[in-house]
């Protein structure tokens, strides 16, 4: 910080290498005490508090003063140490001088000879030497720290500086947190909580991310009382621009559905859209599919692990369709048919299911998950899902999950 030329002062007395030491030891101190720190409405106040018990004796900070902006005043919300004049409540005007040099430098150390220094202002709270900084970019807070005795200038801006950095790392670590948070509720906000009611059928899927949020989504689109769409997508990587572009997906096609009810003309209109989109160093796989009330099966399978279904036993891979989504704008798709009788499965899944490593960094594989579908066929579609997720969870054991993994399950009654 810059600080204006003022006339000489009494010569600080020199510290040895000792009490630099000293001085820095409780600075980590400090710091560590922050960094530990998982709430953080508590970040500051613990903040108050170590200055004041650290730094007593080396930097002279006897009391600290916790404010927060509120309109045009910052108001005071705690107090510690030698600071009791001060009441809960207390207000000061964001014009005032020391408060515009926070707000623009950071740091400040004023006297009360000083310009700028107001007698009412810090009177009514028993300061004359002291010591402030504000806190994250907005400036929401400030942490006013009472010095007394002689004041070491050099060593009290090095201490208050470090804490405010650490201070300001937490808090955007905290907004970051949050806003991840919000995107997971929106993208769980996108997952169904159910199958719609599809006369003779039986459906059920599930999603789990291998991050707070994940590129998987599933969705279905209910045209009419005979026909009901299923899709399952799933973007490369995970995390939130996965989750992002996963969810442009499935918001693309119930639109592009929704206008001309044409699987392929929506689905090569995606990819375009996908190719031009500022992520195009990502692809989006997506297995779609119709299914009507009287068993016929339409689809198409853009680079998605192709959907099993399970007819009397044998098993097919529905295969048709194109590659992913996104790496070109020219990709012609074509549509698959099958058909489901009495008794048949499909089973829609992404490749965080079969590519689960367990000993050995071995893979779960399509073969286990084939002969899961085999097993459990006989039950209803939502325990089928969750057996699927009990094998791989089995096989994998202790190893964490290093992809998003999604399962949907539709049974012709």
């Amino acid at each position: 910080m810059v600080r204006e030329a003022r006339p000489p002062r009494r010569a600080q007395p020199q510290r040895g290498i000792a009490d630099y030491k000293r001085l820095y030891r409780k600075l980590e101190t400090t710091i560590d005490q922050i960094e530990q720190v998982k709430d953080p409405s508590r970040v500051l106040s613990l903040c108050l508090r170590s200055l004041v018990d650290h730094f007593q004796h080396d930097l002279g900070f006897v009391g600290g003063r916790l404010y927060e902006r509120e309109g045009d005043h910052y108001v005071l919300r705690m107090r510690y140490g030698r600071s009791r004049n001060a009441p809960i409540g207390y207000q000061i005007p964001v014009s005032y001088p020391p408060i515009q040099i926070l707000m623009r430098d950071g740091l400040l150390i004023m006297r009360r000879n000083d310009p700028g220094f107001d007698e009412t202002i810090e009177g009514a709270i028993g300061v004359s030497k002291f010591a402030a900084f504000s806190v994250d970019d907005a400036n929401r807070h400030i942490i006013s720290m009472t010095i007394s005795g002689p004041i070491d200038e050099e060593h009290t801006l090095y201490a208050l500086n470090g804490v405010r950095h650490i201070i300001n790392m937490r808090l955007r670590q905290q907004e970051l947190h949050d806003i991840i948070h919000e995107a997971r509720d929106i993208q769980l906000s996108m997952l169904p909580t159910a199958a719609p009611e599809f006369a003779g059928y039986d459906i059920a899927g599930a999603s789990v991310p291998a991050d707070i949020v994940g590129g998987d989504l599933f969705d279905y689109i209910l045209y009419s009382s005979r026909v009901l769409g299923v899709a399952v997508t799933d973007s490369s990587g995970h995390g939130l621009p996965a989750a992002l572009q996963a969810r442009d997906v499935i918001t693309g096609l119930r639109m592009g559905m929704a206008e001309d009810l044409k699987i392929i003309a929506t689905i090569e209109k995606l990819n375009r859209v996908i190719h031009r989109s500022t992520l195009t160093s990502r692809f989006v796989s997506l297995f779609y599919g119709e299914i009507e009330a009287n068993g016929n099966f339409i689809y198409c399978n853009a680079g998605h692990p192709p959907a099993l279904l399970l007819h009397e036993g044998a098993i097919t891979e529905l295969k048709h369709g194109g590659m992913v989504l996104g790496p070109t704008s020219t990709t012609r798709f074509e549509r698959g048919f099958a058909r489901l009788e009495p008794g048949d499965c499909i089973l829609m899944y992404t490749d965080g299911i079969t590519e689960a490593e367990g000993p050995g960094d071995k893979e779960f594989g399509v073969s286990r998950l084939r002969a899961t579908l085999k097993e459990n066929n006989s039950k209803p579609a939502a325990q089928q899902v969750a057996a699927v997720f009990d094998k791989v969870n089995e096989f994998t054991g202790n190893k964490p999950q290093s992809d998003d993994r999604t399962v949907v399950i539709i049974r012709r009654l």
